[in-house]
């Protein structure tokens, strides 16, 4: 089991990272992507450093956490358990420790289709574990195609036999569940159903589950019940959400999106993860 789970291999989550390890503590970072840093193509403002690409700087602060003997994987977390300990799930393993850093930035998994935000609560949901149980024995949709809707399906399962999986034009393999893989143009609802228009045809659900893109913090915290303000950062005190042991900085908490602050975060909240293992 490890001390510290780091989702996220940006700024904060690295930086975090490595002070976690410098106070002798067992750490692992695991991460997917790059953010918003992987589009931006030049950073200038930061301290010491008078250029350098967005990605260039993300793999020196992964190298740099390497050569200390944190091991970085490049993996998608898709679910957080809570058990005796936490149990992150990626799409390839399941991990255990006794605290987590969350630490995935504000990526927006954003969906342009008519009519999604205002049928959210009324029949679209963004959590599988949270709502499934209403729609058993239902036919549910789901919407999205990677790693994050293949454990949302999973999930599904267990409630309805009956699954429509909206890939949104992208393709999905080695899935039972009938597909749609035409473009979601909108949605409404009639007579209690959810009415899916694709660029082809229309499908009626009793209810469609959001899973696009990957799962950030916004995903955890409907998941878990952590508190978020009115645009979906998590809400924190001294770096901790209410859950005890669940910590989390840079991006996914608000304040100003600068590289500076991220890393700030990553070292405060480090010093208060140690002391909070300290005291288990």
């Amino acid at each position: 089991m490890f001390d510290c789970i780091v989702i996220g291999s940006g700024p904060s989550g690295i930086s975090a990272a490595i002070y976690l390890k410098r106070f002798g503590l067992d750490v692992l970072v695991i991460g997917k992507d790059y953010g918003t840093l992987s589009i931006n193509t030049k950073i200038e403002n930061y301290y010491g450093i008078e250029s350098i690409d967005g990605v260039d700087l993300i793999k020196k602060g992964i190298l740099q956490a390497s050569n200390l003997g944190i091991s970085v994987l490049e993996e998608e977390v898709v679910k957080i358990e809570m058990s005796d300990s936490f149990v992150v799930g990626t799409s390839i393993n399941s991990y255990n420790a006794k605290t987590i850093f969350i630490a995935t930035g504000m990526k927006r998994n954003s969906l342009n289709i008519k009519g999604l935000k205002e049928l959210e609560g009324s029949g679209v949901s963004y959590c599988a574990v949270c709502d499934g149980f209403l729609y058993r024995k239902k036919r549910i949709g789901i919407i999205g195609s990677g790693d994050y809707m293949l454990s949302e399906l999973e999930v599904l399962r267990r409630f309805s036999n009956d699954l429509v999986v909206f890939t949104n034009g992208e393709e999905v393999f080695d899935i039972n569940e009938f597909k749609v893989i035409d473009k979601v143009i909108s949605i409404n609802k009639e007579n209690d159903l959810i009415k899916v228009n694709t660029s082809s045809k229309s499908y009626e659900v009793n209810c469609l589950f959001v899973a696009a893109g990957m799962a950030n913090g916004t995903s955890f915290a409907r998941h878990l019940g952590l508190l978020t303000d009115e645009v979906g950062h998590l809400i924190v005190n001294d770096y901790m959400t209410n859950i005890p042991g669940i910590f989390a900085g840079g991006d996914a908490i608000g304040g100003v999106k600068q590289i500076v602050k991220a890393a700030s975060d990553g070292c405060v909240a480090a010093y208060k993860i140690k002391d909070y293992i300290k005291g288990l």
